[in-house]
C-alpha cells in the first residue's frame, strides 16, 4: 500500500529565498499533477510574493524560520505549530540546499502532527521523518537544484510532466510596465537588463565592472541598458547608470513584482548576478549572463540559453557553514575567475546571436 496516493492535504516547505522557491516549484508541479492535492506553501517573507505567480501553490502561510533566520521568537515558532495542527495536512515535504539541515523543521511538522514528513537529511532523522533520503550531497555528487528537488518528490511517486520553469502572470502587468518606463526608454528599439542587486554582500559584482562592462555594451551594440533593483538598492543601481551614461535607464524601485517578471519577459537579455532575477529569466524564457559568485555551484540557469562567468567572493564573507567551506575547498577553489567586463561582452556577442 502507498501511504502517499491519497494526501490530498500536502504542506511545502520552502522557507529561505525566492529563486529558491521558484527553483522547487516544478517539484511542487510534480506534487499537484500527481496526487492532485491541495498545496500550501511555508514560505519566508522574502519569497511568500512570488508564489502568487506560482500556479501550482493555492495556499501561503508566511513565516520567518529560525533556522533560516535570525531573531524569530519562540512564541513564533508555537504559534506556527499550532497554526499547522489545526490544518490537518496528510503530508508536508521540507525543500532543503545540499548545505541545509532538515532537522528543525522536521522537528516542527512532527510536533504539529503531519502524519508524513519526507525530507533529505544527512544524519539518522529518526522518528522526525518518516520517508528520509540519505543526502549524498555535495560529497558524491552535486545535483542542480531543480533535479535535487524532482528526485525527492519522485521517491513518494510524485513523477514531473514538465521540469520546466514557468510563472504566471497577470494579463495587465505588461500594459502597466510600458505606461511606467515609455517616458524613459525607446520600447521600439532593442534593449537588455542589467541587475545588479543581491540579497548577500559575498555575491555583489564590483560597480567599476559593471560601468566598464555596460559602457562596451553601448558602443559596441548600441544596445539600452534598463537597469533593475528594489528601493533599497536604488544608489548601488543609480551609481552605475551615471557611471554608464546617458543609454542606461534606472528603474530601481518602480516596478512590483508582476512588473518585473513581465519586463524580462519581454527583455532581449538579462545580465544579473546569483539571484532570482536569472530564476525569473529562466521562467520568463529570456536568455541570461548570470555573474556568478562561487558560493553554491547548483544554482545555474535552469533551461534557458545562458553564459555562466564565476568570481570568487572575497576571503573575508566566504559562508561559515562548513558544508559550503568544503566544496569551496574542494571544487570551486581552483575555477579561474571568468567574468571580466570583457569576458562579458564575449558572452553577449554569442548569446546575441
Amino acid at each position: 500500500m502507498d501511504p502517499w496516493k491519497d494526501c490530498k492535504n500536502i504542506l511545502c516547505l520552502r522557507t529561505d529565498n525566492m529563486g529558491d522557491l521558484l527553483m522547487s516549484a516544478p517539484a511542487i508541479r510534480a506534487l499537484k499533477n500527481s496526487f492532485h492535492c491541495k498545496i500550501t506553501l511555508l514560505a519566508s517573507p522574502m519569497a511568500a510574493e512570488a508564489a502568487n505567480f506560482i500556479s501550482e501553490i493555492d495556499e501561503v502561510i508566511i513565516f520567518n524560520a529560525p533556522w533560516n533566520r535570525e531573531h524569530t521568537a519562540a512564541a513564533e515558532t508555537n504559534r506556527l505549530i499550532d497554526l499547522l495542527r489545526s490544518r490537518f495536512f496528510d503530508a508536508s515535504i521540507i525543500f532543503t540546499v545540499y548545505s541545509q539541515n532538515p532537522l528543525a523543521a522536521a522537528m516542527v511538522v512532527f510536533m504539529a502532527g503531519i502524519p508524513r514528513r519526507l525530507a533529505y537529511c544527512r544524519e539518522n532523522p529518526y522518528g522526525l521523518l518518516t520517508d528520509w533520503i540519505p543526502d549524498e550531497e555535495p560529497y558524491f555528487n552535486i545535483n542542480h537544484q531543480v533535479i535535487r528537488d524532482l528526485e525527492l518528490v519522485a521517491a513518494v511517486g510524485a513523477v514531473p510532466q514538465d521540469k520546466g520553469l514557468h510563472l504566471r502572470l497577470p494579463e495587465d502587468a505588461w500594459i502597466s510596465v510600458q505606461k511606467k518606463i515609455a517616458g524613459l526608454v525607446d520600447l521600439d528599439k532593442p534593449w537588455i537588463i542589467l541587475h545588479p542587486g543581491v540579497s548577500e554582500k559575498k555575491r555583489e559584482y564590483p560597480p567599476d565592472k559593471w560601468i566598464a562592462a555596460g559602457k562596451q555594451m553601448v558602443s559596441k551594440f548600441h544596445l539600452q541598458l534598463l537597469l533593475t533593483g528594489t528601493t533599497s538598492e536604488k544608489a548601488l543601481v543609480e551609481k552605475i547608470q551615471a557611471g554608464i551614461g546617458p543609454e542606461a535607464y534606472s528603474l530601481a524601485g518602480m516596478l512590483d513584482l508582476g512588473e518585473f517578471i513581465a519586463l524580462i519577459g519581454h527583455a532581449t537579455l538579462v545580465v544579473s548576478v546569483n539571484t532570482a532575477t536569472i530564476h525569473i529569466a529562466a521562467a520568463t524564457g529570456c536568455p541570461v549572463i548570470v555573474l556568478y559568485a562561487l558560493t553554491n555551484p547548483q544554482h545555474t540557469p535552469w533551461g534557458v540559453p545562458s553564459k555562466v562567468l564565476p568570481f570568487h567572493p572575497p576571503e573575508a564573507l566566504q559562508s561559515k557553514n562548513q558544508v559550503v567551506a568544503y566544496v569551496y575547498r574542494m571544487i570551486l577553489k581552483n575555477i579561474p575567475d571568468g567574468a571580466s567586463p570583457e569576458d562579458i561582452i564575449m558572452a553577449l556577442e554569442e548569446l546575441l546571436q
